[in-house]
Parts: C-alpha cells; structure tokens; sequence
C-alpha cells in the first residue's frame, strides 16, 4: 500500500455520523474525566466480578461450574480482558463488550452443566457439515440463507447461538438475542447495508465461538493482546453443535446436516478438516477488487462501533495479506491436490444471475438431492429479500487502503486457477 492509498483514507470520523444517542452517550465519558478514562470508570470490566456477576445471574457457584471441556479458560479470558481494557473504548463500546462478556459466561456456565449432566452429548457425531466459506463480500451471507432454505441443513439461529440451553419462555430469548444481533446497525447505520444480523436468521461460527474467548469475534473488535488458540475455538464450536444436536433429538427433532459459515475459514482450512473431516466446505469467488476492500471497509465499522480512531491503514495491511495468503494458498493446495476433495466451488456471478441453478450444480457435486422444496424456497425469500434492501455498501479499492491493480497482481494465480470473471 503506498502512500497515495494512504493519503486517500479519510479517518472514520470524517466519513460517518454518530447517531445522536450514541454521541450522547459516549459524552458521559468525558464528563467523567476523558472520553477513554471516563468509558472505564463507567464500565468497568474485571475478570473476577464479571465472573462473579454471571454465575450469580444463574444462581450458580462459579468455583463449582464444570470447564466445558476446557481447563485453561479462565485464564484466557483474563488475557482478553487485559487486551480489551488496553483499547481506547468508548461508553457504548464498552458497554456492548461487557455485555457480551457477561453473555459469553452464562453460555459457557450453562453449557458446561449440561455438558456434565449428560455424558451422551460428548459422543454425538456431527457428521458431514457443510461449511461455506470465502471472502466478504463474494455471495457467502447469502448463499447460506439460501441453503439454510434446505429442510436437510440446520444452520444455528442466532437466538440459539447466545443462548443454546433452551428457556421456559422462548420469546425472552428471542429478544434477549436481539440486543447483540441487531443493536450493531442502531449504533452504526451504515452496517445495516453491509451485513444482515437478526435474531431469527442463522449466524456465523464466529458468533458460535465467542464464549471460547479466543475465537475471532475478540479480533475483529480490535483486541490485539490476547491468548490465539483456533484448536480449542474448532473444539468448543463442535461441543456446542453436540449441545445443540443432543437437545434437538430430545425433541424428536429429525437428524440434519449441519449448516456452518465464516470467511475466516479459509484461512484455517486445515483445522477445518481435522476437526469435521467429512465436511463439505462451499467455496465463494469474487474478483478480488471487489472482495478486499469490503473486508476491510466491514471490519473497520465493526471496530469503529466501539472506539473513536480506528487504524485503517493497519487493519488493511493485516487483511491485504491474511486473506492474499489464505486464498492463494487454498487454491494452489487445492490444484496440488494436497487438501480433501471436498470443495464445491460457488462464483458469485453465477450465483448473482441464476441462484437455483447455481444451488442446483452445488447439490449436484456433493451427491446431495436439490428439492423442489427448496427451489420455492429459493425463490419466494428472494422475492421477500431484494438487494439493496438496506442500503447499497459502496466503496472503492483506494477508499480503504488498495488499488485495484495492486489486488489483481497479488492474486492472479488465484484468479487465474478458479477462473474468476473480473469486474469493472
């Protein structure tokens, strides 16, 4: 990235408006000492209370609670928690960090009870998932709605993503989920027309993983000190989907494949393998001009939510060469036939001009049978959905850090082996 793309990036400040009670809100901080100073002696964020605070919640002791299969935990929710504090947050930010904090702990106490209560769910086999992956911005969001469509798939809603262990009173959860999964577009509108989140639709493992506190959510707040272990965030999200799976065949509820998604993936496909091996992962392609930029552009909102500054230029670097390295590395892998042959390949433009027969193909390469059910299906959410119902998410490779041309040359051997069709 030169310094041409660098002068070009606007801060976040000169680019979007607060809404009013967020700016209101955030103000009490400097009423109280400084914007950053005042955000912390507001909300406070302390390993030890936060504990404290959610076994009280569930009426449990929190010296006594089962480790969900996990032992070092706590200890890395101590690292996190030291990197969140290190990060100049506003009021609202770290309101919405703590409460995700505290949420994170009453998912894991209550996991972990039912997880000792019944020994049966660790044996649960979750057998064939299919996972989508692929950069932001390539079809990924809504090709796992649509699949999500499939009465054979079972894609985890976000109200059970927050709260697996089921409630007396499901409505409560209902809107219980809905003050993280929809209250992101109330404090930044502008992310309404980047990414979809509702309480009733299917969420990414990114949202799975959170009370593993060292899954990506943490990352992509802009938590840079703490404790990376995607071995332990692969296992928690598959002890969760046993939780899940055990619950529903109580219920008499027919067995399904699992429905999983996350860009992230890509970039960890091995421990993709190792920990579903039978899982057959749904790769999107986009030109990457299209693709780079809206990765970065979304992270930067994500993290612009909670803080005043947000270092794009850095974050861009990072994503530039995370996502170049992780796709051209797949690819070649993949023409190298040292990955599994179970990819399916999904181009946006042909998902973008013809969806069922582009779901059809897909079906047709993982042996799996593409209903007239679904088709409907298909086409009647997409009728309820058009594009652009939120808004258009508009940008330029030069707005967030790239230029077109420098994306291309980077991943041309990419482009060049998924025949990726180049966008004006």
């Amino acid at each position: 990235m030169g310094e041409y793309e660098i002068e070009r990036m606007k801060p976040l400040v000169e680019r979007f408006d607060r809404p009013d009670w967020v700016r209101r809100m955030n103000a009490m901080g400097d009423s109280v000492g400084g914007s950053v100073v005042g955000a912390r002696r507001l909300v406070p964020i302390e390993v030890d209370e936060l504990i404290e605070t959610a076994a009280g919640s569930l009426e449990l002791d929190a010296a006594k609670v089962g480790d969900f299969g996990d032992p070092h935990w706590r200890r890395r929710l101590g690292a996190l928690v030291e990197g969140i504090d290190a990060l100049e947050m506003n009021v609202v930010g770290r309101l919405m960090t703590r409460q995700e904090l505290l949420r994170a702990l009453r998912t894991r106490f209550l996991l972990a009870r039912e997880w000792d209560r019944d020994p049966d769910i660790a044996r649960e086999p979750i057998e064939a998932p299919v996972i989508v992956t692929g950069p932001a911005r390539s079809g990924t969001s809504i090709l796992f709605e649509l699949l999500w469509l499939d009465s054979t798939l079972r894609g985890p809603l976000a109200t059970e993503a927050l709260h697996p262990v089921p409630f007396s009173d499901e409505a409560a959860r209902l809107a219980m989920s809905e003050c993280e999964q929809e209250f992101w577009s109330d404090v930044a509108p502008e992310f309404a027309a980047i990414h979809e989140l509702r309480s009733d639709l299917p969420v990414e493992c990114v949202t799975l993983t959170t009370p593993s506190f060292c899954g990506s959510h943490w990352g992509m707040i802009g938590v840079a000190s703490m404790e990376v272990d995607m071995v332990e965030t692969y296992a928690f999200e598959k002890r969760l989907l046993q939780v899940l799976q055990h619950a529903d065949e109580a219920r008499d509820v027919a067995p399904r494949n699992w429905l999983l998604k996350t860009p992230g993936h890509v970039m960890t496909i091995d421990l993709v393998f190792e920990t579903f091996p039978d899982a057959w992962v749904v790769m999107t392609h986009r030109d990457p001009a299209k693709t780079m930029p809206s990765t970065v552009s979304t992270t930067a909102i994500v993290q612009w939510m909670r803080m005043d500054s947000v270092d794009v230029p850095t974050l861009a670097r990072m994503i530039g060469v995370a996502f170049s390295t992780a796709l051209d590395s797949v690819s070649e892998r993949r023409a190298r036939g040292d990955l599994p042959e179970r990819f399916v390949d999904v181009h946006f433009q042909s998902l973008l001009k013809d969806p069922v027969e582009t779901l059809r193909r897909a079906y047709d390469a993982m042996g799996r049978t593409f209903s007239r059910e679904h088709e409907e299906r298909i086409r009647h959410y997409l009728a309820e959905k058009p594009r652009g119902k939120f808004g258009v998410h508009r940008y330029t490779p030069e707005e967030w850090g790239f230029t077109q041309a420098e994306i291309r040359q980077n991943l041309a051997g990419y482009v060049e082996r998924e025949g990726i069709e180049l966008e004006s």
